[in-house]
Formats: structure tokens, C-alpha cells, sequence
């Protein structure tokens, strides 16, 4: 059976490949949601993308995953940095091994985006590979389920 994975983005990440160029390219959002959809494929997961800019609808989203996902890959954008909502969220589905992800580098950007408080509640995070940063957290949990015999 297919393992089913949430990848969940945050806000502005809708607008990648129009915003910031310099810092996110110019490929957009979509297509970054093809190639993510076509490595989890490759993997043999069944994902589900899906995006919000409100910080409610993100709580929601990772409440519903409780007994219906295996996974979460997040993008949390901002909120990664002050949202102890999210954070507190992905502690109630710890049993889920859940992803912290960043197209960016943020260790090499603004002071505050140093910071993350949904780090300490996740499996690990990745960042600065770009739309592959995205693949590598596909591929971490894919051996997460395979060293777990799952």
C-alpha cells in the first residue's frame, strides 16, 4: 500500500517564480508541484500538495492528517519563524514523521529567519537546495519508512 504523504506550504509560497527571483528562481509554484508530484510518485507515495496563507487552515490541515497521512513534508514560509500554533500542531501528530523544508537558505538570510520554532517538533529540516529540497525530504522519508520497516 501506498504511504500517504501531506506537503503542506505556507504562506506566499503560491507566488514562488513571481517573488524574489534572486532568492526562489523563476520557476513557478506549479511546476514545482509537478516535479514534487512525480518524485513522491517514483517513491511510491500517494501526496497530497497543498497551500495556505492563512495560519488557521495550516492548523486544520495537520490536525486532519491524525489517522490519514504517514507523512508531512512543511514549508511553513514565515510562520516557521513565531507560529507556535503550527508548532503545537505538528506536536500533536508526533507519531507522524513530519519534515521542516526551505527552498532557501535560511541560515544565510535575514537574522529572524535563523530562528525556527516548528524545528524542535519535526524529524529534521532541510534547506538551500531549492525545489530540491523538496526531493531530499521525499527521499528522508522514504528510508524513515524503509528503516522502520514500514
Amino acid at each position: 500500500m501506498k504511504k500517504k504523504i501531506l506537503f503542506l506550504l505556507g504562506p506566499n509560497l503560491n507566488m514562488v517564480g513571481k517573488r524574489e527571483k534572486n532568492i526562489y528562481g523563476a520557476e513557478t509554484a506549479d511546476s514545482i508541484n509537478e516535479d514534487v508530484k512525480g518524485w513522491a510518485e517514483a517513491l511510491g507515495f500517494d501526496i497530497e500538495i497543498y497551500q495556505s496563507n492563512i495560519e488557521g487552515e495550516i492548523v486544520s490541515k495537520l490536525h486532519s492528517v491524525f489517522d490519514t497521512k504517514d507523512g508531512v513534508i512543511i514549508n511553513a514560509g514565515a510562520y516557521t519563524h513565531y507560529s507556535y500554533a503550527i508548532r503545537d500542531a505538528i506536536a500533536c501528530i508526533e507519531h507522524i514523521p513530519t519534515i521542516e523544508v526551505h527552498m532557501s537558505n535560511v541560515h544565510a538570510r535575514d537574522e529572524f529567519r535563523h530562528t525556527t520554532v516548528i524545528g524542535a517538533v519535526c524529524k529534521g529540516q532541510i534547506s538551500g537546495f531549492g525545489k530540491y529540497s523538496y526531493r531530499l525530504a521525499l527521499e528522508a522519508l522514504h528510508d524513515i519508512f524503509e528503516s522502520e520497516g514500514k
